[in-house]
C-alpha cells in the first residue's frame, strides 16, 4: 500500500531541508510508474490568484529543469477554461495531477501525495472533470468561508515554498531514476 500522504510541515514551517525533500521524493516513488517516459505532469492553476498559482508554479520549476512532459505553467496555465483539452490529449498517458486546495487551519502548509484523481476546483465550488491517476494537493489556506477571496490572499511565499518542494521531489525520482539505470547498465558492461 502507498502512503496516503505526505505532510509539508515541519514544526509549523514548510518543507526545506534535503531530508523531507527526499521523504516526499520517496512517497512519490511508491506511486509513480517505474517507467517515467509515459508520466504527464499536469500542473493546475492559475497565476491570476496567488492560492490557485501551485500548480502552475510547480510547472515552471519542473519546465526550467528540463522535466518533460509538464503542462500547466505560469506562462501557460491549466485552468478551468482549458481542462478537459490538457485530458483529452493526455490519454494514454499516467497523469499525475498537481493542484492546490482549501482545507482546515492545521492542516495549511501541508502536502498530499496519493492514488487517485483529484477534483480541480471542488474548494470553489466549481464542477469540473477529476484529473490524474495519482495526484499532489498542496494545502494554501483555509477553506469554509469565502473561498475566492480566501485564494486570493493566500501568502505568496507559503505558496512558493511548497511548489520548491514538490518540484524538487519529483526532480529527486528523475534524478534516482537515472541513477539506476546508470548503474544498471554498467553492470551490463561489466558481464561482457
Amino acid at each position: 500500500m502507498v502512503a496516503r500522504s505526505g505532510d509539508c510541515r515541519n514544526g509549523g514551517r514548510p518543507v526545506k531541508t534535503r531530508k523531507e525533500i527526499d521523504a516526499l521524493s520517496r512517497k512519490l516513488d511508491g506511486l509513480l510508474p517505474v517507467d517515467l517516459s509515459n508520466v504527464a505532469f499536469l500542473c493546475i492553476g492559475t497565476d491570476r490568484s496567488t492560492g490557485d498559482s501551485l500548480g502552475p508554479l510547480v510547472g515552471r520549476y519542473l519546465k526550467r529543469r528540463g522535466i518533460p512532459r509538464v503542462f500547466g505553467t505560469l506562462q501557460d496555465p491549466c485552468h478551468a477554461q482549458n481542462l478537459q483539452e490538457h485530458l483529452d490529449s493526455l490519454q494514454g498517458k499516467f497523469v499525475l495531477a498537481i493542484d492546490s486546495c482549501l482545507g482546515r487551519s492545521t492542516s495549511v502548509g501541508r502536502i498530499d501525495i496519493g492514488e487517485g484523481p483529484l477534483q480541480p476546483g471542488a474548494g470553489v465550488g466549481k464542477e469540473l472533470s477529476e484529473a490524474g491517476d495519482a495526484h499532489i494537493k498542496g494545502i494554501v489556506n483555509v477553506g469554509g468561508f469565502m473561498e475566492y477571496f480566501v485564494l486570493q490572499n493566500t501568502r505568496l511565499a507559503l505558496v512558493d515554498d511548497m511548489a520548491t518542494a514538490i518540484g524538487r521531489a519529483i526532480c529527486g525520482v528523475f534524478r534516482r531514476q537515472s541513477q539506476s539505470a546508470m548503474a544498471e547498465a554498467a553492470v551490463g558492461l561489466e558481464g561482457r
